[in-house]
């Protein structure tokens, strides 16, 4: 079990972490998102521009210090992300905090997420539970995974296991591991996760740390039937037959794979919306 975790952060360093955001154009939701960063010190960004037209221009932001990483040609998530953790290996930083075009920081983030990698050196992931929210900002349900990493580790098939655009990632663990992948397309999350899993903790901080715009054109929405089939490769690839867990998770994915991608989202603002009293 790891140890409880304060709200409040003293001390702020931040100089060993950088936001890694992919970005294929999208400039505005770019700006937006970096823009609701908060913190005590200054924020170090890299933008992989993965074959944007026009190219990506960093916005000049205060209290952020902005890198632009072009890709020569829109190569994918997976592409862009694997060049990114590379560079920001390169370029000596420590940790990665995930975070995608239109989606928010909540204040703070950066700061507890790095203190909790701190203080659990065999933890190489930390993510925190996110609020998902319509473009234009109304709440619709809270994504609250589990925050042990024995809990998330045997659950990891049945329920999502990390929100990836809240993860901080420590950099070096990821690329000991093999980096991101383009074996399992509109996955690379999860392929990662269940790498990391396999040699270190990770865990989930019980407190927002992100407003995830919902977006009917992003990977999960236009990608579905390859996301559905990726993560089912995954799930017989580690297939524990004496966790129930991973009996319910292969029910679950299947389920998702004949049911309308407009159907789940109804199904999950009705079970997850803030109730009114």
């Amino acid at each position: 079990m790891t140890t409880p975790f304060p709200s409040t952060v003293v001390n702020v360093v931040l100089d060993d972490v950088a936001v890694l955001i992919p970005a294929y154009n999208g400039q505005q939701d770019v700006e937006r998102t970096l823009a609701s960063f908060v913190e005590s010190a200054p924020v170090h960004v890299l933008i992989v521009d993965d074959g944007s037209t026009p190219p990506i221009v960093a916005p000049t932001l205060p209290n952020l210090a902005i890198e632009v990483l072009r890709m020569p040609v829109n190569g994918g998530i997976e592409r862009a992300l694997q060049a990114g953790i590379d560079a920001l290996a390169e370029r000596g930083y420590r940790y990665a905090a995930r975070i995608d075009a239109g989606d928010l920081a909540a204040p703070g983030r950066l700061a507890k997420q790095r203190a909790y990698l701190e203080a659990h050196r065999q933890a190489a992931a930390v993510g925190m539970w996110t609020q998902v929210v319509t473009r234009e900002g109304k709440p619709l349900f809270m994504l609250t995974p589990a925050t042990e990493p024995r809990a998330i580790k045997r659950t990891r098939f049945f329920r999502a296991p990390f929100v990836h655009p809240a993860m901080m990632l420590r950099v070096d663990a990821v690329r000991a591991v093999g980096n991101y992948r383009e074996k399992y397309r509109a996955a690379e999350d999860l392929d990662l996760f269940l790498r990391l899993m396999e040699h270190y903790d990770c865990a989930n901080l019980p407190e927002l740390g992100l407003y995830y715009e919902l977006n009917e054109g992003g990977i999960s929405a236009t990608k579905r039937r390859r996301q559905v089939m990726s993560t089912l490769a995954l799930q017989l690839r580690y297939f524990n037959p004496f966790n129930p867990f991973d009996w319910l998770g292969l029910a679950k994915n299947l389920l998702h794979f004949v049911t309308p991608y407009t159907l789940l989202q109804r199904i999950k603002r009705s079970l997850f919306a803030p109730r009114t009293a």
